[in-house]
């Protein structure tokens, strides 16, 4: 992660706004590093979980945190603690006493520093967020990439995960299936009535085929693709503070893999999750859009 998390070259107009949105343990953070490779593009992470106004009696939770001391014990990824990085370093010391300012506002301090620079994309990667999506109000473009897993996979991650941290029973498969499907179409729904410019990405294409996705990706946003993109961890200039720990493990994030677990679970929720007609078609539409696996990827 060794570019410059400034650039000096002087861009023409100011950079638009590159949301991804979804679901949460989609590949968010991977894809925001790889995008963060690219020259023209600067990553900000999970922003909107930083810059929130705590709730009452949470501001010692979380990213909230970062308000105090430990900013100066986390890392962003451009290899700064978060209170001397460049980008989060001012804002983080402005916002404990300016907290009640609206998240538009906040969004701006925060992205003020590099307008001036050569990004033309400033990615943010809080997936649970729709508030930005509002964000034209800034004068900027916005984008959104609506990232989606394959209900599979991402049912077997959450049962996997849910079952490690909270020792919960099989119905936590069922629970995630249900979830899968009320939060996607829920936000498919808010997309197609927003005027924002929205790119529909599966995380298996991304992960299996990341080329291919990233080369159509650059073509959405009017860029030339850079192979550095498909190394994130080793050439990403985003400034992640909060987000997946995955930033920095080096053989998580220094290529784009996929995790092939849920092919070999057994897993009823996972079995039948595809024989509910509306929801395989929403899986195929949502994951598979990009058609980049064809035939040799279990898809249907």
């Amino acid at each position: 992660m060794n570019r410059s998390p400034i650039a000096t070259a002087r861009s023409s107009t100011p950079p638009g706004l590159l949301l991804i949105r979804g679901l949460g343990h989609s590949g968010s953070t991977i894809l925001d590093l790889a995008l963060g490779a690219h020259p023209s593009i600067v990553g900000l992470g999970e922003a909107v979980r930083v810059l929130e106004q705590p709730r009452v009696g949470e501001s010692h939770k979380g990213p909230q945190q970062l308000r105090g001391a430990l900013r100066f014990e986390r890392r962003c990824t451009c290899g700064a603690l978060a209170g001397t990085c460049p980008v989060w370093g001012p804002l983080l010391e402005w916002l404990p006493q300016h907290d009640d300012r609206p998240l538009l506002e906040k969004v701006d301090r925060l992205i003020t520093p590099l307008t001036s620079g050569s990004a033309r994309w400033l990615v943010e990667s809080f997936q649970a967020d729709e508030q930005l999506l509002n964000a034209r109000a800034l004068g900027r473009p916005v984008r959104v990439i609506h990232l989606v897993r394959d209900v599979r996979s991402w049912v077997h991650s959450e049962a996997r995960r849910g079952v490690e941290r909270h020792g919960r029973g099989r119905s936590v498969g069922w629970r995630s299936l249900v979830r899968w499907w009320r939060v996607n179409r829920r936000l498919e729904q808010r997309l197609r009535r927003s005027d924002c410019s929205v790119f529909q990405l599966g995380y298996e294409e991304l992960a299996l085929a990341p080329e291919a996705a990233l080369r159509r990706l650059c073509d959405w946003l009017e860029l030339p693709f850079e192979p550095a993109m498909l190394q994130p961890g080793l050439h990403s200039g985003s400034h992640i503070v909060s987000g997946n720990r995955l930033r920095f493990e080096p053989g998580q994030s220094h290529a784009i893999r996929y995790d092939a677990a849920w092919l070999t679970s057994t897993a009823m929720s996972l079995r039948v999750a595809l024989l509910f007609p509306p929801l395989a078609a929403m899986n195929r539409r949502l994951v598979y859009s990009q058609d980049l696996l064809g035939a040799t990827w279990p898809a249907a």
